[in-house]
């Protein structure tokens, strides 16, 4: 059909012959530009044959053989080339000499590579205090540029309570060890009973470091590499210290810096409501004390309740507790079977309760001389 309309009289044009044929003049359009690109055999030919500027042979064998020689055998391409140009040889440009290599597969890496890491994410589950610390250092700037002090804070992961903190002009592993050398003997706490979580800056994967850790029979874990949400609770307390209205943003000296963190740590420990903690403060869960406090609430809600019942859609209210476990990671459940290690659980204390748990808050500031 297509030759037809080809061949058509010259008095026909292109739209009566497509209409007395009944094809789209779009359909014949397509198909003369197919025709167009359709490859003759004289260009095919053309397009195979050799390139007139390529290398013979002769020249490609020679490099191979130069490559193998003795001087070059252990060389890259890049030295090879430009030894033997600073000698007065040039046998093709540096991308000639990539290529014949390549071609030869000689031109890879040369030694071994290590495969790609796999490292396992953390999951950790304390449903007591003491049970797990997350620790993590800050860049507090100085009023030097470029100068920066180093903030160490250890949190509770159960009550989100700061049991140790530390400003040091250094990173350093000796500096870690100290930190938790005294957090550990401060708080008493016995061998096999803490997991400690960190990222994996140079103080937390130190070889002295870990001896410590396992002489002190803590479990040491660690976040995976570039991954920014598998130290969480460290770094929201960073952010809720240097959101403070009252943040110097850079500190006149380490001494200031230590001032300020000090007030600071009093308020996040003992005054600061924290959301996670539904509202309680981390001494109040550290110590236990909230199952008093949870007590007082509830009262305050009955008697609202009683007075005023209609406000109330929901039916009589209850004070929400802080989670009865707290995890980094958890396991997400199946839909059939919630797992105790994965779903945060907000048990509630009624007005009839009458427990509260007694205990003693212990807080040192741990901070290097000099």
């Amino acid at each position: 059909m297509m030759m037809v309309l080809e061949e058509r009289p010259a008095h026909v044009s292109m739209a009566q012959a497509c209409r007395a044929l009944g094809v789209n003049r779009s359909t014949v359009y397509a198909w003369r530009k197919r025709q167009d690109k359709r490859p003759t055999e004289s260009s095919s030919s053309r397009r195979h044959s050799p390139q007139p500027r390529a290398l013979s042979a002769k020249e490609r064998a020679q490099m191979l053989e130069i490559a193998h020689s003795e001087p070059y055998r252990d060389q890259p391409v890049y030295e090879i080339y430009h030894d033997l140009l600073q000698q007065g040889i040039y046998l093709g440009s540096l991308s000639s000499w990539y290529r014949q290599l390549r071609e030869a597969k000689e031109s890879g890496d040369r030694r071994p590579q290590r495969a790609p890491q796999h490292h396992a994410m953390p999951r950790i589950t304390a449903r007591a205090a003491n049970e797990a610390w997350t620790w993590d250092i800050s860049k507090l700037p100085t009023m030097r540029r470029g100068h920066y002090l180093n903030l160490y804070v250890v949190l509770d992961l159960y009550s989100r309570f700061i049991v140790a903190w530390m400003v040091s002009h250094k990173e350093n592993a000796a500096l870690a060890q100290q930190l938790f050398q005294e957090a550990v003997d401060r708080y008493g706490i016995p061998q096999g009973a803490l997991t400690l979580h960190q990222d994996r800056g140079s103080p937390m994967i130190a070889r002295s470091y870990l001896d410590l850790m396992g002489e002190l029979g803590v479990t040491c874990s660690h976040s995976r590499p570039r991954v920014s949400n598998d130290n969480p609770f460290s770094e929201s307390q960073f952010k809720t210290s240097k959101y403070q209205p009252d943040y110097p943003g850079r500190f006149e000296s380490i001494a200031h810096a230590r001032q300020w963190y000090s007030t600071y740590v009093d308020w996040y420990n003992l005054q600061h409501h924290h959301s996670g903690l539904a509202g309680f403060t981390p001494e109040q869960v550290y110590t236990g004390r909230y199952q008093a406090i949870a007590q007082v609430r509830q009262r305050a809600l009955d008697e609202s309740f009683e007075a005023h019942p209609e406000r109330f859609i929901q039916g009589r209210p209850a004070v929400a507790m802080p989670p009865a476990s707290v995890s980094i990671n958890p396991v997400q459940p199946d839909d059939d079977d919630p797992s105790p290690y994965s779903v945060v659980n907000f048990p509630t204390l009624t007005a009839a309760s009458n427990t509260a748990a007694k205990s003693t808050l212990i807080f040192k500031d741990l901070s290097e001389s000099g």
